[in-house]
């Protein structure tokens, strides 16, 4: 009998030992999910299209790009003073179709106001981006990127992207996805002296 005791005891000290291991993996969990739940919370109070970039606030890339006509050569440097809005498309991208008509009415309303719209092809085929350049009547200067090598350098990892880059030649606003006219509206106006382009008989302000 005596030696049985040890047995009988040896049970209860282990089930004592297991309670604070189950509780453990219950504690992480919750943990695990509220942590999930912050993260969640946190992405959804921020706007997807507005991307930070590590560009905001320094220098833009400079570039020197053939027009896909070959007519001209169009250089950032030769727009320094100027608000230019750099926007990364392709004949092939559904999303950068989405976007024309806001490129398009931004492009009507401050064309005359010291913006420039430049549209730079990427890895496209040249007579498909001709193509879709005289299918959509784009009256902004449109670029090729041979080797991307711009769009490297901005560190274009999806189209349509577009950049915003202001007077001193400093990028001031990163969009991924399909700009919308009000975002291009926004970025523009406060760059422009006055914080305002709009012009006589120009649209107000608002989507279109």
């Amino acid at each position: 009998m005596t030696g049985g005791a040890p047995t009988e005891a040896a049970p209860a000290s282990a089930a004592g030992e297991g309670r604070p291991r189950r509780a453990l993996p219950l504690a992480a969990v919750v943990a695990a999910v509220a942590l999930a739940g912050w993260l969640l919370s946190a992405g959804l109070q921020r706007d997807p299209t507005a991307i930070r970039s590590p560009l905001l606030g320094r220098p833009a890339p400079d570039f020197a790009l053939r027009t896909l006509e070959g007519d001209r050569t169009v250089r950032l440097g030769d727009l320094r003073g100027q608000v230019v809005v750099v926007n990364f498309w392709a004949s092939w991208c559904a999303e950068c179709r989405v976007e024309h008509a806001a490129l398009s009415a931004a492009w009507d309303r401050f064309r005359d106001a010291g913006v420039v719209l430049v549209g730079v092809d990427f890895q496209d085929d040249h007579p498909s981006a001709l193509a879709y350049l005289a299918g959509t009547g784009a009256g902004w200067p449109a670029v090729a990127d041979p080797g991307s090598r711009t769009a490297l350098a901005y560190g274009v990892y999806g189209i349509p992207e577009t950049f915003v880059i202001g007077p001193d030649g400093r990028v001031t606003a990163k969009h991924v996805g399909p700009v919308t006219y009000d975002q291009l509206v926004r970025e523009i106006t406060r760059l422009l002296p006055g914080g305002s382009g709009r012009q006589p008989g120009a649209p107000a302000v608002g989507s279109r």
